[in-house]
């Protein structure tokens, strides 16, 4: 049968794959004789909305799919750019770039639910097919994490997830993995139904310290959920009483016992900014002010964990730009946007 399409792009972040995808996917191989899936979010730490790494999602996708298919099907990792829509719209045209010719047909397919789906209208070069509800509403992928976090009967699911699919997230993810995300999961969950019933959605501040020093970064090991063990720079909430600047430095040497003289430490602050993506932290709606502190060339200083750190340590600059998959919420892209790397 003569295919519309040379190539169309399905991009999400499947987590986990379920039958609302895959409908999405028989569409596509439907339509076009190539299907190019980008995962989405494919370099975060693991958390409750991304429990998932790429290579178990590819692998879940694969699962999915009968074996003529696979053929006609190309998965790759799409990166997430929190700060810079424009370098994420640029990463998948090279993708497309590279699996596609100059007089291809190309198209991007999927659903328009809401404002999260943006990105399916950022390419005007390419035709958008709207795929409809692909799937019963009532179940989808946050609801599945939903389920499976709290612990409710993986019979509920057992409809919407491949056999394949369902036994690997019940039964062979990671036990320590698994208890962590519990945790976390009932640590945000607990803390949003505090605010729960308040006229207004409850916001908050934080402020948080880039620290840099002979190709080095400050670091902190975090103690507890949510992101238990992962790497994080020095902040918290800010005081009621106190100013960003103030907030951030009794943070950094609350963490820290950072061994630099409050004086030196402000006079090394070179930039400031406020990260106030709306989705950036599950919490709930926190904006930040980060600041960029650097210090002379020399010998680090001293630096021991404390309070909400289980470690502090000074991470080599080639060594961090590995870590992405180590770090708490976005503070890699807060680093990296400080080092002008994204």
């Amino acid at each position: 049968m003569e295919k519309t399409y040379d190539l169309l792009i399905f991009i999400g972040r499947f987590q986990p794959f379920h039958s609302g995808h895959q409908r999405v996917v028989q569409l596509a191989l439907q339509q076009a004789k190539h299907v190019l899936i980008l995962v989405g979010s494919s370099f975060k730490a693991r958390d409750i909305k991304n429990p998932f790494t790429f290579g178990e999602r590819q692998n879940m996708i694969l699962e999915s799919l009968e074996p003529q298919d696979i053929a006609h099907i190309t998965i790759r990792p799409l990166r997430d750019y929190l700060y810079n829509d424009n370098k994420w719209m640029a990463e998948v045209q090279k993708h497309v770039d590279i699996n596609s010719k100059f007089n291809d047909k190309i198209g991007v397919i999927g659903h328009d639910k809401d404002d999260s789906s943006w990105y399916l209208k950022a390419f005007p070069q390419w035709d958008f097919i709207e795929v409809g509800h692909s799937y019963d509403a009532s179940i989808d992928a946050t609801t599945i994490r939903n389920m499976w976090l709290s612990g409710q009967s993986p019979n509920f699911t057992s409809g919407v997830l491949r056999d394949s699919v369902h036994s690997f997230i019940y039964n062979k993810f990671i036990k320590r993995e698994y208890e962590r995300l519990v945790r976390e999961y009932d640590t945000i969950t607990k803390g949003k139904q505090q605010w729960k019933g308040t006229p207004y959605e409850v916001q908050f501040m934080t402020v948080d310290a880039v620290v840099v020093q002979s190709g080095h970064v400050l670091l902190v090991r975090r103690r507890a959920a949510p992101g238990e063990g992962l790497w994080a720079i020095p902040g918290g909430y800010l005081n009621a009483n106190e100013t960003f600047e103030n907030g951030m430095l009794r943070e950094l040497r609350e963490e820290t016992k950072i061994k630099v003289p409050e004086p030196v430490l402000r006079g090394c602050i070179k930039a400031s900014h406020v990260f106030d993506a709306p989705n950036r932290s599950l919490r709930g709606r926190i904006v930040t002010r980060a600041y960029l502190i650097e210090l002379p060339p020399g010998e680090l200083p001293k630096v021991k964990g404390s309070d909400d750190a289980a470690k502090a340590k000074w991470i080599p600059l080639a060594d961090f730009e590995k870590m992405e998959e180590e770090m708490f919420e976005d503070h890699h892209h807060i680093v990296s946007y400080f080092l002008g790397r994204v």
